[in-house]
């Protein structure tokens, strides 16, 4: 075993292996970055390196600056974690040319699987069915358009190079095919460098199950199952292993192809294989279809590793230092059911953009498997992924499993930044996904009914409000002056409220003229005659009510200016990005929901639309223009000046 290994990573990831190397004894270097300083990770490791600036660029994908630290502080072996340098061959050369041990694949593993219509012509050999589709060189537009045409559309076009959804598009009709094929492309250059892109047919109810195998370089074994279904923009949002529904046979026959998979390429490691399913008419043997594999740890392997009971992190650690496989097939069996839930920093009413923030709050629920690289105080930076934590449950069965998320959810307390927990636990809730009806379109057919679920409680804002007065303090609950009722407006960015204390542990909250009675004793709370189960917690950056829909009130700037928007004739920058494209001029008349700009931020592009018909007046940003949250891109002439 490595006495010591540097983690060329960052967050929950490399958190999760600094764990595992403190189980074995394994000392650990942790590299950061300008913007992580002070992060989790860093404090955990052993030691630290600096790297460089906040982009990826400069530091997280500098090999030969992590190389450099791996030889200064005496480790043997570099775990790539996932994502950054984890699936490039040439950072494996480079490990191995400078005499240390990448932890993962060979180079010429990754390079056999990292273009993915390279990757289905050798599964096709190796007898793994693969989805009908064109995989060839020719990128031309014109005939890339043909080959969609003689596919039959939907088709998707993917990039043939990296994954987590970037470059890929589902197109439905021949007259999007163009507009589709150049912003995949765009996106795909820009994640991966490189343009390419390959067609494939669209399955209508698809479902995504993944396989996660290991190998010594020799043989391999797989660790069963995991459906990936629920997905929003080809990025997963709830896992779960087994798959619901899964045949025994079908099991078997696919655990078998994903180790021919493995074997045909003599991997070493842990790999996923991924495949599309045609989840139509429940799992078949002749309804799976080899999409990709993953020549590293997936995010989501904490499900393989609580329905197994195997830490995928130590065989990687041990078999990349020498050892055997550590179990064969026969050894490995499943118990019980897992589920992974993908807490993101992200608003999803504004269509799941990602947010930043500094977390005043956070708290996890003791009953979950938390994996994450923040901590209460940490920042949500835009340069990297904006995951806040995985929460992972365990039970004897699927139904057992699915109410711990639920309440681990509930249970799970954040502030500072907007997050997608309402919409987790609205998932939870979903009458099909609950029955196991899933599949890659559940979240796009239901998505107004998902995100409606995950509207605040008007009861719940009126706890706000209480909080927010100061009244859910112990030491001024009972409010009461010269023995008369206190009645006051509360005001919070976004709406206000009149509060009357009406006695020790009693107040009425009237909202938007409705008036809810709220009472208290102790901790416990009672609104309109309903016990609660509500925490309210004051922090610095408001009012939060937790135990159910979160609710957060940000006490109202007085010197906010008011209507800047000028009722929607301002188009903002959601977030710090690059802005890639414009599509108007002055002048141009656009309708309610045309393109206006295109925005590069948090490793995806976002298209920016019109809120309202209306007639451009300033273009206020170009292509090429790095803008702040916030920043004013177009301006709509106002709708009485343009009448």
């Amino acid at each position: 075993m490595f006495h010591k290994i540097l983690i060329a990573n960052r967050g929950e990831i490399a958190c999760r292996v600094i764990d595992t190397c403190r189980k074995l004894g394994v000392a650990t270097v942790a590299v950061y970055s300008d913007a992580d300083r002070g992060a989790r990770h860093v404090a955990m490791a052993d030691e630290a390196v600096y790297l460089g600036g906040p982009a990826p660029a400069d530091s997280y994908l500098r090999g030969d600056a992590i190389i450099q630290a791996a030889r200064d502080t005496g480790a043997e072996a570099i775990h790539p974690g996932y994502g950054f340098l984890s699936e490039n061959p040439d950072f494996v050369d480079a490990v191995e040319a400078a005499g240390l041990v990448f932890i993962g694949p060979s180079a010429k593993a990754i390079r056999a699987m990292g273009l993915k219509d390279a990757a289905k012509a050798l599964m096709e050999k190796a007898g793994v069915p693969v989805v009908p589709g064109y995989h060839g060189a020719n990128q031309d537009p014109a005939h890339l358009a043909e080959q969609a045409g003689n596919i039959g559309y939907p088709v998707l076009i993917k990039a043939v190079a990296g994954g987590g959804g970037k470059g890929m598009r589902r197109v439905d009709d021949p007259k999007d095919f163009d507009a589709a094929l150049a912003s995949a492309r765009s996106e795909a250059q820009n994640a991966f460098g490189n343009p390419d892109v390959l067609i494939e047919k669209y399955i209508l109810r698809p479902r995504h199950i993944e396989v996660q195998v290991f190998g010594d370089g020799v043989r391999a074994v797989h660790l069963f199952e995991r459906d990936c279904s629920l997905q929003r923009r080809h990025q997963k949002v709830i896992e779960e292993a087994p798959a619901p529904d899964m045949p025994p046979e079908v099991r078997k026959i696919m655990g078998a192809a994903a180790t021919r998979a493995a074997e045909a390429i003599n991997y070493k490691g842990a790999g996923t294989i991924e495949f599309i399913v045609d989840g139509s008419d429940g799992l078949r043997e002749d309804g799976f279809w080899f999409m990709e594999m993953n020549t590293r740890l997936q995010v989501e392997h904490p499900v393989t590793e609580l329905i197994t009971g195997v830490d995928l992190v130590e065989w990687q650690l041990r078999v990349a230092s020498g050892e055997p496989l550590p179990a064969k097939q026969e050894d490995l069996h499943i118990q019980g059911h897992a589920f992974e839930a993908r807490l993101y920093a992200e608003d999803v009413p504004a269509g799941f953009l990602p947010a930043t923030g500094t977390l005043a709050h956070l708290q996890f629920p003791d009953q979950a498997r938390i994996e994450t690289g923040v901590r209460p105080g940490d920042q949500i930076s835009p340069w990297y992924d904006p995951m806040i934590a995985k929460v992972v449950t365990w039970g004897p069965t699927r139904a057992i499993a699915l109410r711990a998320l639920e309440r681990a959810l509930v249970d799970t307390e954040v502030a500072g930044s907007v997050t997608n927990v309402d919409f987790l636990i609205a998932l939870t809730r979903h009458a099909g996904f609950r029955k196991g009806e899933v599949d890659t379109g559940l979240i796009e057919r239901d998505l107004d009914a998902l995100i409606s679920a995950a509207e605040p409680d008007p009861r719940a804002i009126a706890l706000g409000v209480v909080g927010l007065s100061g009244l859910a303090d112990p030491q001024v609950r009972g409010g009461m002056t010269l023995w008369q009722p206190l009645r006051r407006t509360i005001a919070w960015d976004g709406g206000d409220a009149v509060l009357e204390v009406e006695g020790p542990g009693a107040a009425r909250v009237t909202i938007d003229g409705t008036a809810h009675e709220v009472r208290w004793q102790g901790d416990r709370w009672w609104v309109d005659g309903d016990l609660r189960r509500n925490r309210i917690v004051n922090h610095a950056a408001g009012t939060s009510v937790f135990g159910g829909r979160t609710v957060t009130l940000k006490p109202q700037d007085p010197l906010d200016r008011a209507g800047e928007e000028a009722g929607g004739g301002l188009t903002l920058s959601p977030m710090p990005g690059l802005v890639k494209a414009v599509f108007v001029k002055p002048g141009d008349a656009v309708a309610a929901g045309d393109r206006l700009a295109v925005l590069e931020a948090m490793k995806m592009e976002h298209t920016l639309t019109a809120a309202r018909d209306g007639i451009v007046a300033e273009v206020l940003a170009a292509g090429g223009d790095q803008v702040e949250a916030g920043a004013p891109l177009i301006r709509l002439e106002e709708q009485e000046e343009a009448a």
